[in-house]
């Protein structure tokens, strides 16, 4: 009789940078490490995240086990609302994880409504777990953009796998730790079947900057801003926004939280201790707008010009309580994910048309370093750990390709190097690795309706647009004159008969009634108009017919 295997199985973040999550099974048990999501890139405006494809868990959950999480980024929990609910016959589901990538994960879980369905299990470093029958999970801490993320062991009695997670070596990491080498260097000498590393980096020769550059630098924008300071970065960067905090305090300025996620991430830091501004520095907006601008600090969402966050309106003229004025710092502190190039450019523009100084990667490069290894962090990776096979993971298919010739440099044999396919299962015997027949790895797209981002949503998978109703919604604007010169024109795909055709009508004249009511105030911007346009049309479509269409939103500004 064949002896049992252990398989990986990427349902995600592979031939891609996002929507991170692979399964791990030995016989009977599966766990799940990671489960992400994505932003859609320009062409995809329909859509409002990217998840994967869980159908293989589903038909699996008889053998699942737990979630295990390397830390609390998007890319990394993402999907957690969207995948908890399904498992819900088997709840309470462990999810073992730092305390802050728990606390993120509760937070998004809460929203969905789903949180009971969880039983949240804090691991502490260096501390085995036993899960399920076969498998033995360590998780050993490493530097990344955020605390408490950590690469994962799973040991089998096949032997032991390690999933870097999100990782860097950074010498003067300000909230620590260290990434353990001394245990990485340890569990090498006890011998590591497979090691899946993070590539995203790999393009870049040497070691990723420590994030003391980014202090120093902060340091000094803040110090020779004259007028308010306001700086965007992911929400969940907490080591971005506690630097940013001890620089405005250490500046004599208040700061000001703006936008839900960004006030959610700040809440959950303090109360973990990862944030602790000196009493009084902390004031809710209201107040800080009555202080003069020298002494005020504002940190908003935004970084990835996203059309509904704080920083986008505020450049607009469209936030209810702050506008960008003449002489604002402005402080990107983040580098656009790949697919928002287009709205970050517009959101820079939009800033430096109302007067402000904007500090961003390409002016000023050390406003942001990556929480991502680079070449020879990579290498220096595989030089601890001595794996007998390497599966690179999270990055496009280049990275992955970059990265095999690197390990062969290192010393891996090509044949034991096996660049992954999401979907593919990768099975792992003592002596050898294959890839097993494909299950389920696509992609599920995500379209919620106005704000509503977990409970009036409508999951469709890529395979299944070929039968999804659409309505193409075109429109030409000139937003200087706030005037349309164009449309809006309605265009419905599977909508064919009678009433249908009166339902495309009275959508169109909804949405050409609020665009005049706006246009004529004024202080819209292009992405704020894009994800108006498809929210109008959605929910009077919704509201009447109770139909959830795909909304394509073509806008062309003058």
């Amino acid at each position: 009789m064949a002896r049992p295997r252990m398989r990986a199985i990427p349902l995600g973040g592979v031939g891609e940078v996002g929507k991170n999550m692979m399964a791990i099974e030995y016989r009977g048990d599966l766990v799940l490490i990671d489960a992400g999501a994505k932003f859609p890139e320009e062409e995809q405006r329909g859509i409002d995240l990217i998840i994967p494809d869980t159908t293989y868990l589903t038909e699996n959950l008889n053998r699942f086990r737990a979630i295990l999480l390397t830390h609390g980024h998007e890319d990394h929990i993402g999907s957690l609302p969207y995948l908890v609910p399904q498992l819900d016959s088997i709840a309470p589901v462990p999810m073992y994880g730092s305390r802050l990538a728990l606390a993120f994960a509760r937070n998004k879980l809460e929203e969905a409504k789903a949180a009971h369905l969880v039983d949240f299990m804090p691991i502490d470093p260096g501390v085995k777990y036993r899960i399920g029958h076969h498998m033995e999970v360590e998780f050993i801490p490493v530097t990344h953009s955020i605390p408490g993320s950590m690469a994962i062991s799973i040991s089998t009695p096949v032997g032991r796998m390690i999933h870097t997670g999100d990782f860097k070596f950074d010498p003067t990491p300000p909230l620590g730790p260290h990434t353990d080498e001394r245990r990485l260097r340890q569990m090498g000498d006890e011998g590591v079947l497979a090691l899946f590393s993070d590539t995203v980096r790999i393009e870049r020769e040497g070691s990723t900057p420590s994030e003391a550059i980014v202090s120093e630098t902060l340091d000094r924008i803040i110090g020779q801003a004259q007028g308010r300071v306001i700086l965007t970065s992911f929400a969940s960067n907490i080591l971005r926004l506690e630097q940013a905090i001890e620089k405005a305090a250490h500046h004599g300025r208040k700061v000001a939280v703006v936008g839900r996620s960004m006030v959610q991430s700040v809440d959950v830091a303090r109360d973990l201790g990862y944030i602790n501004p000196p009493p009084g520095v902390m004031r809710p907006v209201d107040e800080v707008t009555k202080l003069p601008k020298n002494q005020v600090m504002i940190l908003t969402t935004g970084s990835q010009g996203e059309a509904s966050a704080a920083l986008a309106r505020m450049a607009s003229g469209d936030h209810p309580q702050l506008r960008i004025a003449e002489g604002d710092t402005v402080i990107l502190s983040a580098t656009p994910v790949p697919g928002n190039e287009e709205t970050v450019s517009q959101t820079i523009d939009n800033l430096f048309r109302r007067g402000a100084n904007v500090c961003y990667s390409a002016i000023e490069p050390n406003v942001h370093v990556s929480g991502h290894a680079a070449r020879d962090e990579l290498q220096h990776m595989i030089e601890l750990l001595r794996p007998k096979f390497c599966v690179p993971i999270h990055g496009e298919y280049r990275h992955m390709h970059l990265y095999k010739q690197m390990a062969i440099e290192t010393g891996i044999p090509s044949a034991n190097i096996l660049i992954p396919e999401s979907g593919v299962p990768i099975s792992f015997s003592r002596i050898d690795a294959r890839k097993d027949p494909a299950v389920n790895g696509g992609s599920v797209l995500v379209d919620a309706l106005g704000n509503d981002r977990y409970r009036n949503v409508v999951l469709r998978r890529r395979d299944e647009l070929d039968t999804v109703q659409v309505i193409i919604a075109t429109v030409v604007v000139d937003l200087t004159r706030g005037a349309i010169i164009a449309g809006p024109e309605l265009t419905g795909i599977r909508f064919d008969d009678e009433d249908s055709r009166k339902l495309i009508a009275g959508a169109e004249a909804e949405l050409r009634s609020y665009l005049e009511r706006q246009l004529r105030r004024g202080g819209m911007s292009y992405g704020y108009l894009v994800g108006k346009v498809k929210d109008i049309v959605a929910r009077y479509v919704y509201q009447k017919a109770k139909l959830r269409p795909m909304i394509l939103p073509v806008v062309t500004e003058l």
